[in-house]
């Protein structure tokens, strides 16, 4: 190793004397970056797994703008709790802690419980458009595999649907909770609260997290720290210096995945021009358009 890149987490400082090949690769792998309330919403969804069955279960709704975290907040706590193959039980029988599913973008109830049982390992049932046919098996399985806990992503998806579509969806979440005595996490946008909160009874069961667009303080400047330490540059970036954490802050609009966007895309750039450290000038060079103007550039190019 030719330096000792100090500014690098122990675990990303093996991989900075690596070639930009394998660097760049690290870069555009997927990671879960932790911050305080992301740490809150696991620790919420881990006290909820092991809550006791009751009659009216509590439910949480992770509510944020697009790309804002909410489906990372699920998908770690998905892999945190992840199902065990029936290969590996001694009964013989898939366990599922926790069942995952999205809420499909043509919202109805055929094609939730599909979704569903594709998760449950259960694709072939899946082929048949019977909605009370999958909802029995659906049901059944989650029993047998001592499901504990359902995740919903995009629940927003619901309001594609018609009126009476979005009010059979609701009341269908509303019955699986009734049914089953386990807790619900969804997960969606500001529209999907407001669905949720036409439900008297959803609104009472719901509680609402919200994960709100960030704003300058020690909270973003840990999170730039944070995304620093794990992309293999070899030299230092300063991403907490004011100019630069306020530009990458701007050019994102406040938006969680849109800052993780810019960095790591100006990271792979630091590596192909041999900079090796992000700075405000090859920010201006991955010509990155703003979450706001992307329709109206959209709409010039028909």
């Amino acid at each position: 190793m030719s330096a000792d890149y100090s500014h690098l987490q122990p675990g990303t400082r093996a991989l900075a004397d690596e070639s930009a090949e394998v660097r760049i690769d690290r870069i555009c792998t997927d990671r879960w970056i932790t911050y305080p309330r992301a740490e809150v919403a696991q620790s919420t969804m881990k006290d909820l797994l092991s809550f006791p069955k009751r009659t009216r279960m509590p439910n949480f709704l992770l509510v944020g703008p697009t790309n804002n975290g909410k489906s990372m907040i699920i998908q770690k706590f998905w892999r945190d709790h992840p199902p065990i193959a029936a290969t590996a039980t001694d009964n013989g029988v898939a366990h599922i802690p926790v069942l995952k599913v999205q809420m499909p973008a043509g919202p109805d109830e055929a094609r939730f419980f599909g979704a569903m049982l594709k998760e449950l390992g259960c694709p072939v049932v899946t082929t048949s458009p019977q909605v009370c046919k999958r909802q029995e098996t659906a049901v059944r399985l989650m029993g047998e595999t001592g499901v504990k806990m359902i995740l919903v992503d995009e629940v927003h998806n619901l309001l594609s649907g018609s009126p009476l579509q979005q009010r059979r969806m609701l009341n269908l979440l509303r019955w699986l909770g009734n049914e089953l005595q386990i807790p619900m996490v969804a997960a969606g946008t500001a529209e999907a609260l407001h669905a949720i909160q036409s439900d008297d009874q959803l609104t009472n069961r719901f509680e609402p997290f919200r994960l709100p667009h960030w704003h300058d303080g020690e909270e973003y400047r840990q999170l730039l720290r944070t995304l620093e330490a794990v992309l293999p540059l070899r030299l230092a970036s300063h991403l907490t210096k004011p100019a630069l954490a306020a530009k990458i802050l701007s050019t994102a609009e406040g938006i969680l995945g849109e800052v993780v966007a810019i960095v790591t895309r100006t990271a792979v750039l630091a590596i192909t021009s041999g900079t090796e450290c992000i700075t405000a000038q090859l920010i201006d060079e991955i010509g990155f358009i703003r979450p706001s103007e992307r329709r109206r550039v959209a709409a010039g190019l028909r």
